[in-house]
């Protein structure tokens, strides 16, 4: 701020010179103040200027950098896209150098054989036109021959073949004729074991050899009044029983007791399983029975799959078909001339095991074939095949192994034996059937027929002892050497086979051994 100037008093002429001079005064100082202000207003702007600028090269110098680094990492980048690729390449081009040198070595095999091929047809060639030449020398030397036989026979050669044709027809007929008669007599001879055989088994598929014991049930009851009830009003309860399970109910004057009588051992568990829960429900009518019913039959088909499979897990068997484990797991409700088959198979599938590693051979698939062996007596409905034929069939259905199908088709002589397996099968299944307290047969019936088989043999002339063993599945005849020759041993045999055919009933075969022998016996005194 400019200060002001103090002019002295003077008179009123010189106050307006005054005041001229003042504002005078005021104009320069506020001149200087623009000035002094334009100045650093200059000053300021190159300040922030040159500031500006420095930030700029900072700020350049930054973006600079960073696209340096960016241009590091994309060049980084493509070198690697660029020798992935260059590997990609030269494995490409090695596996090419491979199939092609592969390739070229397979032309030249192929050249080679062609080569050998081609000296072999010129080789056949050759060996043709030799043989072609023997050919005609050996014709033209035939030829010579019969006309030499003419001359000396007198005959031609039409006249010799009609006689010879003749007299191969009268000896051809001669053979039949006798082959014929050894057939018929062998038939005459096996046609009524045959029969038996046929019977026993068709009764074997339906039922066993024990009828009572095998095709009925006893269903115990606490009191007699439960019998009533079972029946129903006008015996509606019994009937719907009966229509859902498919087997008949005796209910009589049996204290205690109801009878479940049916072939088929499946639906009579499933009676019994139904009848009881029925009783200990209480509630007994058509509806409540059918649903009862119907729930223990999906529970006896469960249980039927778990037997399967846990017989498999014993055993060690792996891979079987779902619906060879079922077929399995029936087998506990099937017998076998009393014989449960499900342990029968079992039992058999051990027998082949261990029979099979003794001749080194598979025990895995030897044991897998006898417990397979009898499924053709557990089908879903009843074929009219033979059981080992139809489990054949159906092992060759679900994919079984050859060898196995093989083993249980054969294992009756039904078809032939194509393996070793076979008759490893055919002979643990006669072992596990004959051996002592395998069929259940009662015991004094079984004594009587061993007794009946003894005696039958020592009624014939000449027998001093008689052994029936293996069950009574063979019978062993001693005679007195003095009295009987071995010819008369062997009519002996005979003839005690065609006696036990005609005139006892006895499962399976009996095998009849006639034992001729010389002793010689002194005393040392």
């Amino acid at each position: 701020m400019i200060n002001m100037i103090q002019i002295p008093d003077i008179g009123p002429g010189s106050f307006w010179i005054t005041i001229v001079v003042s504002i005078v005064c005021l104009a320069g100082g506020g001149f200087l103040a623009y000035l002094t202000l334009q100045k650093a207003l200059k000053k300021r702007n190159k300040n922030i200027i040159k500031e500006a600028e420095t930030e700029g090269e900072v700020i350049r110098r930054d973006k600079i950098l960073q696209a340096k680094e960016k241009f590091l990492q994309l060049r980084a980048d493509h070198e690697k896209l660029i020798n992935e690729r260059n590997s990609k390449l030269s494995q490409a081009e090695n596996k090419f150098n491979i199939k092609e040198a592969s390739l070229f070595q397979r032309i030249e095999e192929i050249q080679r054989r062609k080569n050998e091929i081609e000296a072999i047809r010129k080789n056949l060639s050759i060996q043709i036109e030799l043989v072609d030449k023997k050919e005609e020398d050996l014709s033209k030397m035939h030829k010579q021959q019969v006309e030499q036989l003419e001359t000396i026979s007198g005959l031609s050669a039409e006249d010799a073949k009609s006689q010879l044709v003749e007299s191969l027809k009268d000896e051809a007929r001669t053979g039949a004729m006798s082959y014929i008669n050894e057939i018929v007599d062998e038939a005459k001879m096996t046609a009524n074991k045959e029969a038996k055989r046929i019977i026993i088994q068709t009764i074997q598929r339906v039922a066993s050899e024990n009828i009572i014991e095998n095709s009925v049930t006893v269903f115990h009851i606490e009191s007699d009044e439960v019998k009533g009830r079972i029946i129903g009003r006008e015996g509606r309860n019994i009937r719907a029983l009966e229509a859902a399970t498919g087997i008949e109910i005796i209910v009589d004057d049996t204290p205690e007791a109801i009878i479940l009588s049916g072939f088929d051992p499946v639906r009579r568990e499933i009676a019994r399983l139904a009848l009881h829960q029925l009783v200990t429900d209480g509630r007994i009518h058509p509806a409540r029975i059918e649903e009862v019913v119907n729930k223990t039959r999906k529970q006896i088909e469960e249980e039927i799959i778990e037997i399967g499979k846990r017989t498999a897990i014993d055993l060690g068997i792996h891979g079987l078909h779902p619906e060879l484990v079922r077929l399995v797991g029936k087998m506990k409700y099937r017998s076998s001339y009393g014989q449960n088959l499900l342990q029968h198979s079992r039992e058999v599938a051990n027998l082949c095991a261990i029979m099979a590693s003794e001749l080194g051979l598979n025990p895995k698939l030897a044991k897998r074939a006898g417990l397979l062996h009898d499924i053709g007596k557990v089908p879903d409905d009843e074929p009219e095949l033979p059981h080992a034929i139809f489990g054949m069939k159906l092992a060759e259905k679900l994919k079984e192994n050859a060898e196995i199908c093989n083993a249980i088709g054969a294992h009756h002589d039904e078809t032939d034996m194509t393996t070793l397996i076979a008759p490893i099968v055919q002979v643990c299944d006669a072992i596990s059937g004959a051996r002592p307290g395998a069929r259940r047969e009662v015991v004094e019936s079984y004594i009587k027929r061993l007794k009946d088989l003894e005696s039958l043999a020592l009624s014939y002339p000449g027998v001093t002892k008689t052994y029936a063993i293996q069950a009574g599945r063979e019978l062993r005849v001693i005679v007195g050497a003095d009295k009987t020759t071995d010819k008369d041993a062997e009519n002996l045999s005979y003839e005690i086979a065609r006696k036990i055919q005609n005139e006892m009933t006895y499962p399976g075969q009996v095998k009849i051994t006639v034992i001729r022998e010389t002793r010689a016996v002194n005393y040392a005194k």
